[in-house]
């Protein structure tokens, strides 16, 4: 199972880009992701939320049935 990510507002960026941030003082290099609009940043963070949910719920019934199957 793919697990899903919370954090697709971020930007991911490479060490590269890391370590350039530490001489930019200006915030030239500052990269975020964005949505169209807010709406549309809200309905992404709350369907990755509730698949976050499922997920965890998901993992605690294979952890259960696993322990039980021990």
């Amino acid at each position: 199972m793919k697990k899903v990510r919370t954090d697709f507002l971020f930007a991911q960026p490479s060490f590269a880009s890391g370590f350039a941030r530490t001489l930019d003082l200006w915030g030239v290099l500052d990269d975020y992701n964005i949505s169209v609009t807010t709406l549309e940043a809200d309905e992404k963070a709350i369907a990755a939320d509730w698949l976050v949910v499922g997920q965890d719920i998901a993992d605690a019934i294979r952890n259960e049935s696993e322990l039980n199957a021990a």
